[in-house]
């Protein structure tokens, strides 16, 4: 009997030719209407199994795109931005690591925009990641809102996150995605710039300069996933409804940071976002580069669990927990995820991202196990059965008490080198 995958993937298990990555990685999901019965929209394939992604990024490097025309198009949005009255005319959000750092700095020092940067903080900081936020504002040179979410409401909402969904991350997501507008809009600043494009993650894009709130729109700009088709007690945080959390003795105003803004209050003041990335060309590891250099960033003091690299997504003691859970329910890890950008932008080649898939992938995010276990308040064994349920049975089996994938990306291509 063939089993049904969940989360509506694709049945038949595919790896991109160019850059590793698996078919049934997600790219997108309306955090809003996220529960347990939510189908995944996944990374799309060509006809020669080319992830979108890398046809994406592909174009960055092929010529077709012409960088000097583009910077002249940031220049004059800049110019139309620069005379605004107040203290900043652009926000950019992030923790000061390396994308929010390059990002931030070279619009306010090259470009010579007045960037307010503001900061939705992490579940639960890392010193380094701290270090480097402080680093961001004081070497970089930023005034800096930071937001520290009601830890109450935050470890209730990331645990049921995690029970329902298997989705940690998911408090963090909602309340770092509407927080940057808010802020925007409370500051009447009137401009937004976010990092990279997400058709770098394989995401198709029709609209990069303004806010969609279309539901039917299947390749919408920026989105604050659209809720406007249902009622806000049915909305989803943590893959439950509103009414359910109100049950459990929090308010709507508890709630109110994770709830998605009113697009007419965007709408009305006028507020544009843009990727810097379409502007720029965006490679994640030249920003590090920039980043040590410009804003003090430093790497972690060792490898990170799960992957081969010391510089990204260094900030939350979560992190790994995300990447890990992401393995579980998609067959991609976090050295997946590393290793494939960087094939895509030239600096591994598919052999030695499949080697670094092999040998890391996967990996259980120890080095944060107790603090991440502490604050959704689990065991290890509860922790690990609950993971077990959410294995798509046709990415995982159990062979002698221990579970592998039926079929990695080196069995794959071995397989199709041989056929």
């Amino acid at each position: 009997m063939i089993s049904k995958p969940k989360f509506g993937l694709p049945s038949k298990i595919k790896y991109c030719v160019k850059c590793n990555v698996i078919n049934q990685r997600p790219t997108s999901t309306n955090e809003y209407l996220h529960d347990k019965l939510s189908k995944q929209i996944p990374i799309d394939f060509d006809k020669d199994n080319i992830c979108y992604a890398c046809k994406s990024v592909d174009k960055k490097w092929n010529g077709k795109i012409d960088w000097k025309e583009r910077e002249k198009e940031l220049i004059d949005l800049c110019d139309q931005y620069r005379n605004f009255k107040g203290p900043y005319n652009c926000i950019v959000g992030g923790s000061g690591g390396k994308d929010s750092s390059f990002q931030s700095h070279i619009l306010k020092y090259k470009y010579g925009m007045r960037p307010l940067t503001v900061t939705w903080a992490p579940h639960i900081y890392t010193d380094i990641g701290w270090k480097n936020h402080r680093r961001w504002i004081d070497i970089g040179g930023f005034d800096n809102y930071l937001f520290t979410p009601n830890g109450k409401v935050h470890r209730h909402l990331t645990r049921r996150a995690l029970i329902n969904i298997l989705h940690p991350f998911q408090p963090f997501i909602l309340g770092q995605k509407s927080f940057i507008p808010q802020m925007a809009h409370l500051f009447k600043v009137p401009l937004i710039f976010y990092g990279e494009t997400p058709s770098d993650y394989g995401t198709k894009l029709g609209n990069l300069k303004q806010f969609s709130n279309n539901i039917k729109d299947s390749h919408p700009g920026f989105t604050l996933d659209p809720v406007s088709s249902i009622k806000t007690e049915d909305i989803k945080l943590g893959g439950d409804p509103i009414s359910y959390h109100l049950s459990q003795g929090f308010t709507l105003d508890d709630l109110k940071p994770y709830l998605p803004l009113d697009i007419n209050k965007i709408n009305e003041s006028k507020i544009e976002t843009r990727f810097l990335g379409y502007y720029l060309k965006w490679v994640p590891q030249e920003n590090f580069y920039y980043a040590v250099d410009n804003t003090g960033f430093e790497v972690n003091d060792r490898r990170i669990d799960g992957t081969y690299q010391k510089y990204q997504s260094i900030d939350d003691k979560t992190d790994g927990f995300f990447y890990y859970t992401a393995y579980i329910k998609f067959g991609c890890g976090r050295a997946m995820y590393d290793s494939s950008q960087e094939v895509r932008n030239g600096h591994l080649t598919k052999e030695e991202g499949l080697g670094l898939i092999k040998q890391f992938d996967g990996e259980f995010p120890k080095t944060y196990e107790k603090d991440f276990l502490d604050y959704v308040s689990m065991t290890r064994e509860e922790f690990d059965n609950l993971c077990d349920k959410f294995r798509p049975e046709h990415i995982w089996s159990k062979k002698s008490n221990r579970w592998e994938m039926k079929k990695t990306p080196w069995e794959y291509f071995d397989q199709k080198n041989n056929s």
